[in-house]
């Protein structure tokens, strides 16, 4: 059976799925809306609706178990509220208790670093200026993913997160892609 890989740069407010069988979601975007993709295909992990970025999607049950796990990275570009500190930057480096479906959860120690404003594509997201108080750029690069992790961990050491978007899965970037963009890749383990 052949199998089919792509990235998408996610966009604002769509969900990390193709369809709903909750009659309370049916006025929410999916990603069948950005372009036309085989049957069967299905995302790799999720960015919540609120997120954007990188996020690749296949038909190959193992390619997705294998970016699922905990060998592949995944980088954010994260936007907080406030001047970070190097204490804050240090106490996500270590790692971060967070709640986890009703339980405490210790982040693994992960890379994180304040960084330039990058550029990212435009964003439909209403984002609040310095008028409102300052706000800083970070990148942390995790290997795990649980619900919501990187805006909670960014809250627990008192910098609530802006916007955030995955810029690098593995090897797979954003690099050159718009959003909402798409464009199939040629699988290879070792991108991984």
């Amino acid at each position: 059976m052949n199998h089919y890989y792509f990235k998408l740069y996610k966009p604002f407010g769509y969900v990390s799925q193709f369809i709903t069988n909750d009659r309370h979601a049916k006025k929410k975007k999916f990603l069948g809306e950005l372009g036309d993709f085989p049957d069967g295909t299905m995302a790799v992990g999720r960015l919540d609706e609120t997120s954007e970025g990188l996020l690749l999607l296949t038909t190959d049950g193992k390619f997705s178990y294998a970016i699922t796990g905990t060998s592949s990275e995944k980088e954010y570009y994260v936007l907080v509220d406030g001047l970070i500190t190097s204490e804050a930057i240090q106490q996500l480096e270590k790692g971060v208790s967070i709640s986890v479906e009703g339980a405490f959860y210790q982040t693994r120690p992960c890379s994180a670093k304040r960084i330039d404003t990058p550029t990212l594509p435009a964003t439909s997201q209403r984002i609040r200026d310095d008028r409102h108080g300052p706000s800083s750029w970070i990148s942390i690069t995790i290997n795990e993913g649980k619900f919501r992790q990187v805006r909670k961990m960014t809250a627990v050491v008192g910098f609530p997160t802006l916007r955030l978007a995955r810029v690098r899965i593995g090897d797979y970037t954003i690099e050159g892609m718009d959003s909402g963009s798409v464009s199939e890749l040629k699988y290879n383990s070792a991108s991984l």
